[in-house]
């Protein structure tokens, strides 16, 4: 099998395409793909810090430094949780709320698109074969971290 036949390879080509499409609306408002979805992902009540990394997909030293740029931005501020003082919470400015905005209208207006050329069935198809994939690659994760486990006990 070629490489380029991968299911891998498609999805890292497309989705390698979508982040440049968004990356270059983006910069006409100061902002990046990766801001923009941290933006969507910040609720209304706050979100723990620790919550957003496993959203993104992303590390939480590189979610510090990303939180840190847009703390001084100024489109977050952070804030203790009332009940639990473990908690940091992420909360939007109104420039926050603003540019949250802007990254949600993007990604529906490019969803409308692809929904005109999409019909009903393909992209109940895609959206199972995206969750197929998503469990055999937790399950890989998984056999992998037992594996790890084992070989510290030998």
């Amino acid at each position: 099998m070629d490489l380029k036949e991968t299911v891998d390879y498609h999805i890292k080509s497309t989705w390698h395409s979508i982040t440049r499409m968004y990356n270059l609306i983006a910069t006409e408002y100061g902002l990046s793909q990766t801001i923009g979805y941290v933006l969507i992902n910040i609720e209304k009540e706050g979100t723990p810090a620790t919550k957003i990394a496993p959203l993104m997909g992303m590390e939480p030293t590189s979610l510090s430094r990303l939180l840190k740029n847009m703390e001084d931005s100024g489109l977050i501020f952070r804030k203790g949780d009332q009940t639990d003082k473990r908690v940091v919470r992420i909360f939007l400015t109104e420039k926050g709320v603003a540019a949250r905005k802007i990254s949600k209208k993007t990604i529906l207006d490019f969803n409308e698109k692809l929904l005109q050329r999409i019909n009903r069935a393909d992209l109940q198809t895609f959206i199972k074969v995206f969750d197929v994939i998503k469990d055999q690659v937790q399950q890989e994760i998984e056999k992998y971290q037992i594996e790890m486990e084992a070989k510290k006990h030998v």
